[in-house]
């Protein structure tokens, strides 16, 4: 039986096939600030994309992005401008979240979130 780290790997795995296909430029993945982290740092036209990656295997409960709420953005946001104080080259960036339901036997489903605030 899968476990959640597996679950979320697979989901990752997905995120960055479709962002490649869509023309992002992957930088880094699972970059971590203290406990937190951003799933998929990627550019695209010379703008950075905080990518935050909501994977399920169905949306029976809810769909994927609800999961993000108000206090995870925060967190984003404080990972963000880590990111942006070490790597000054970066001037203009979007969060972006990313979902994904995949059901068995079935094509995955994404739904693209891009700039999101508060």
């Amino acid at each position: 039986m899968p476990t959640h780290v597996d679950i979320g790997k697979a989901g990752e795995k997905l995120a960055e096939e479709y962002l490649a296909e869509n023309g992002y430029t992957i930088l880094h993945r699972n970059w971590r600030f203290g406990h937190d982290e951003i799933d998929i740092i990627a550019t695209k036209n010379s703008m950075v994309h905080f990518v935050e990656v909501k994977y399920r295997s169905s949306n029976y409960h809810s769909h994927p992005e609800e999961a993000v709420n108000k206090k995870k953005i925060r967190i984003l946001l404080r990972c963000i401008e880590q990111f942006l104080f070490l790597n000054p080259q970066h001037d203009d960036f979007r969060l972006d979240i990313l979902s994904i339901t995949e059901r068995q036997n079935e094509h995955a489903e994404y739904f693209f979130i891009e700039d999101v605030t508060i």
